[in-house]
C-alpha cells in the first residue's frame, strides 16, 4: 500500500500543474481568499459597525503576509495577491472608519436620516390631508344631489 501511494505522488509531483495544484503555495492562498473576499464585501455596509482595531489588525496581517510571500522561495504570488486585495479593502475601511468616526462622516449621516424622516413626515401629512380633501368633496357632492 505504501508503494502504490509512493507511486501515485511521484505521478502527481511529475506534473507541474498537478504539483502546484496540490502544494500549499495554492490551498493556502485559496483558502484565504475569504477573507479578502468579505472585506470587499463589507465596504457597502454601513461604516458605523467597523470596528477600527480589527481593521488596525487585518491591515499589519496583510502586509506581514505580503511580505512573506515575496520572501518564501518560489515566490508565492497568489498569497501576495490574496493579501494585497485584503490591505487594500481594509485601508478603504479603515478610511471609512476614520471618516465615519473622526472627521464629521456621523453627523452627516445622522443629518441625512432626520431630513429624510422629516420629509417621509410631511409626505404622509400631505397624503393625509389629500385623502380628507377628496373624502369632503365627495360629502359635499352627495349633499348637492
Amino acid at each position: 500500500m505504501a508503494a502504490a501511494i509512493k507511486a501515485l505522488n511521484a505521478r502527481i509531483r511529475a506534473n507541474p500543474v498537478s504539483d502546484y495544484l496540490c502544494s500549499t503555495h495554492f490551498w493556502g492562498p485559496a483558502s484565504n481568499f475569504g477573507i479578502p473576499l468579505a472585506a470587499v464585501m463589507d465596504t457597502q455596509k454601513d461604516p458605523e459597525f467597523i470596528s477600527g482595531p480589527m481593521t488596525i489588525a487585518l491591515v499589519g496581517y496583510s502586509a506581514t503576509f505580503m511580505r512573506y510571500a515575496l520572501a518564501v522561495q518560489p515566490k508565492n504570488w497568489l498569497l501576495f495577491g490574496c493579501h494585497l486585495v485584503n490591505f487594500s479593502a481594509q485601508s478603504t475601511q479603515g478610511y471609512r472608519y476614520l471618516n465615519y468616526w473622526q472627521f464629521g462622516g456621523r453627523e452627516k449621516s445622522l443629518e441625512q436620516r432626520a431630513k429624510e424622516g422629516v420629509d417621509t413626515v410631511a409626505d404622509k401629512a400631505k397624503g393625509a390631508a389629500d385623502a380628507a380633501t377628496n373624502k369632503a368633496k365627495e360629502v359635499v357632492n352627495k349633499v348637492k344631489s
